[in-house]
Order: structure tokens, then sequence, then C-alpha cells
């Protein structure tokens, strides 16, 4: 995840990311945090998810790594929107990683 991060940096003008250090840092804080707050928040926010037919997920994710941009030193997003785009970027390449590792 670390790679796909610091490749959203090179490609997406709004995402910020110092080295490729500070991009493993980045993944490791991220599924820190995903592990602990990302549960609890899908769980609050589960009316809207239902509504949404599961597309708040990547509002939440989104809120999440902007939460990371504000943690992680030499790690900036730009706007909620270079987030979400990142978000989806990441549930993308988590879930062909999980697809490659599983056949």
């Amino acid at each position: 995840m670390a790679i796909v991060i610091l490749a959203c940096s090179y490609v997406f003008p709004g995402i910020s990311v110092a080295s490729f250090w500070v991009a493993l840092i980045t993944a490791a804080v991220l599924g820190l945090i995903n592990l602990i707050f990302r549960p609890i928040l899908l769980l609050l926010t589960l009316p809207i998810n239902i509504l949404t037919l599961g597309l708040f997920t990547f509002v939440v994710n989104a809120l999440l790594i902007m939460l990371v941009g504000a943690l992680v030193p030499g790690f900036q997003i730009a706007s909620f929107w270079w987030a979400l785009l990142m978000a989806l970027v990441l549930s993308v390449a988590h879930s062909l990683l999980y697809r490659i590792n599983n056949h």
C-alpha cells in the first residue's frame, strides 16, 4: 500500500508525500487507524451507508485519510476531494491485491 500511496502522490497534484519512508509510515498509520476507528465509524454511519448502498464508506475512508494527513508529517492532502479520490484508488488497489493473494 505504501507504493500505491507514493504513486498517488506522483499522479494526483493534490496529494503530497515527501519520501518512500513517509509513504511507508502513512500506510502503517492508515492501517492502524482503519483497524481502530473504521469499524466504529461504519457502525455509527450504518443508516446512511444503507441508504447510499455502501457508497458512504468512501466518505468515511476519505475522512480517515485526511486524519492521517493531519497526523503524519510529510503527507499532505489538499482537500476532501483528493482524499476521496485516494480512498477510491486505495480501495481498488486493496481489492486487486486481495484477489492476487487469494488465487
